[in-house]
């Protein structure tokens, strides 16, 4: 079959046909389902994808820990997937979860708690829905 026919089946077609990266992941935005924002955005193999469908709850897999990790399972800030997409060329996976607590390791409700400011040609960060939901030092305790 030739790439282009097989990729106007990925993009046109109703197969779900994940597209991992040369290290076997996809990238997944996660958004809170009631509010629309942006929650976090981490990776998912095909172990993490196939557990999230279906157990209801997001799995992703942790490139720094290299490892398959359920959200929440050591903080109890856990995520219930409401609704999951995939992109054009199913590349990404966008879900829509109802997050239980914080969704950032931070403790904060968003990994998006910083906005970028430019003046003067300097690039900084300021902090905007910043508050944390919990303190990181005593959930993971190491």
């Amino acid at each position: 079959m030739s790439t282009s026919t097989h990729d106007h089946d990925r993009e046109e077609g109703l197969s779900f046909q994940p597209k991992f990266d040369a290290a076997g992941l996809v990238t997944c935005v996660a958004t809170d389902v009631a509010t629309g924002d942006v929650l976090m955005v981490a990776h998912m193999n095909d172990e993490a994808l196939r557990k999230t469908i279906a157990t209801g709850n997001a799995w992703y897999f942790s490139r720094s820990r290299n490892a398959l990790w359920r959200k929440g399972e050591s903080s109890g800030q856990t995520q219930r997937v409401v609704e999951m997409r995939m992109d054009c060329d199913q590349d990404a996976v966008w879900i829509r979860v109802e997050q239980i607590g914080a969704a950032c390791h931070t403790g904060r409700r968003s990994c998006f708690y910083r906005k970028v400011e430019s003046a003067a040609g300097d690039v900084s960060l300021s902090f905007v829905d910043a508050e944390r939901l919990f303190d990181p030092e005593k959930i993971y305790r190491k």
